[in-house]
């Protein structure tokens, strides 16, 4: 079975589960609509969405009420009523997105995006309500769902008191996590797997990061107790997973074979592919003349510039790196459009894009990688002339471009 390719719905406002549909019901049948158009498929064919509900839309649809019928569901069965309504608007739900838990479209979120981490309850409590929501939202038929998650948290913020402490409690969760979802399974026959997406200046912003976390849950018995050890193990790589993001690991300088590489050798599979592309450019007098219309206030971008001696400078934020302007090359974490090569007029700003084509060159079939999102969220934040139409256009522009790429590499058939 050929892999899915899908937009994920947090590019669209979502502070409510009524903020949540409005958006995605104003904007996803028409990407539908070009979609199939561009591709000659049949005006009924579905659409893959990869789907973010905010925690309070979570908690909405699980408490049921007034909240739900505002949304225009029937808040007697909630879930079935909203799978439902994608079907009515011919989507389809292929993944979930867990890793913003609050409003990621308010006026200023930075940091906030990583919280709560996954040394606290709430973002246990809110991943399972969403691996309970999946197995019931997803068509008919669904084997096998990917949920991607932070990558436990900033790594300035998480320790808190002691390191070691607030990572044994993040392991313990997730933990938790594989616990429930391998109960899961055998409940319903569906696979729904965590996967945790490395970001720069998190815990895990690289994939050797990755490895060193995995090794931590395997080698206690706390995960699935009572198991023998290959089975324990087994199990814990079935529902933990990687979620790889194309733009973090360039803006981190990862190669991305070598970093899909480094999962192979451990072990480690990964669930989903974010196709996603960074900003990138030589930091010179004209590159900042564009550069500064993309430090705006509502996301963090972190930054990550390599001098000429190989060694990488990382800033939190692109105002930070600006401030500071060492020479070398720059690439910032602005999830722009993958369509779009030249950011700037005069080229001096570009995208990562050919990064996209060396990551989905370097996956094998073997890697059996069923998730392919498009995620560029920050298009309200873009400046003037790096869009091309409206919302709609766009992103079915962005679908089109990275179904090219994948068959490019094989991974997809040739059209025809």
């Amino acid at each position: 079975m050929p892999p899915v390719l899908g937009y994920g719905t947090n590019i669209h406002a979502g502070a409510t589960l009524k903020q949540s549909l409005e958006e995605i019901g104003r904007h996803a049948p028409r990407v539908r609509e070009l979609v199939n158009a561009q591709r000659g498929a049949a005006a009924s064919s579905p659409l893959p969405i990869g789907l973010w509900l905010s925690a309070r839309s979570v908690a909405a649809m699980n408490e049921g009420g007034d909240r739900v019928q505002a949304a225009g569901l029937d808040p007697s069965s909630p879930i079935e009523s909203l799978r439902e309504w994608f079907t009515a608007r011919g989507l389809e739900v292929f993944t979930f997105n867990a890793f913003p838990y609050g409003d990621f479209h308010g006026p200023v979120v930075k940091h906030a995006v990583y919280e709560p981490h996954w040394g606290d309850a709430r973002r246990l409590l809110y991943t399972l309500d969403i691996a309970e929501l999946s197995v019931r939202l997803c068509p008919v038929g669904t084997s096998d769902i990917s949920i991607s998650t932070l990558p436990l948290g900033w790594r300035a913020t998480l320790p808190g008191r002691s390191e070691a402490a607030a990572l044994g409690v993040a392991t313990a969760n997730l933990q938790s996590v594989i616990r429930r979802l391998a109960a899961l399974e055998e409940r319903t026959g569906v696979c729904v797997h965590l996967d945790v997406e490395p970001e720069p200046g998190c815990m895990l912003d690289r994939a050797d990061d990755v490895v060193r976390l995995f090794g931590d849950i395997l080698k206690t018995d706390a995960a699935i107790p009572g198991l023998p050890r290959d089975r324990r193990e087994a199990l814990v790589r079935r529902h933990l997973r990687v979620c790889h993001d194309i733009c973090h690991s360039a803006v981190m300088f990862e190669d991305q074979a070598t970093a899909l590489d480094t999962y192979r050798r451990a072990g480690i599979s990964v669930g989903k592919v974010q196709v996603s592309a960074a900003i990138e450019c030589d930091g010179s007098d004209r590159a900042f003349r564009w550069l500064h219309q993309f430090d705006e206030p509502r996301w963090l971008h972190q930054t990550s510039v390599m001098d000429g001696a190989g060694r990488v400078h990382f800033f939190d934020d692109l105002g930070r790196a600006i401030e500071d302007a060492p020479d070398g090359l720059w690439r910032s974490h602005f999830h722009v459009p993958v369509f779009a090569e030249e950011l700037a007029p005069d080229g001096a700003v570009r995208s990562t894009r050919s990064e996209i084509d060396s990551c989905l060159r370097a996956i094998s079939p073997e890697d059996r990688i069923a998730a392919y999102e498009v995620e560029t969220y920050a298009w309200s934040a873009l400046p003037a002339g790096v869009r091309r139409a409206t919302l709609a256009e766009d992103v079915a522009a962005e679908l089109a471009w990275a179904h090219g790429a994948m068959q490019r590499a094989g991974l997809l058939p040739k059209d025809g």
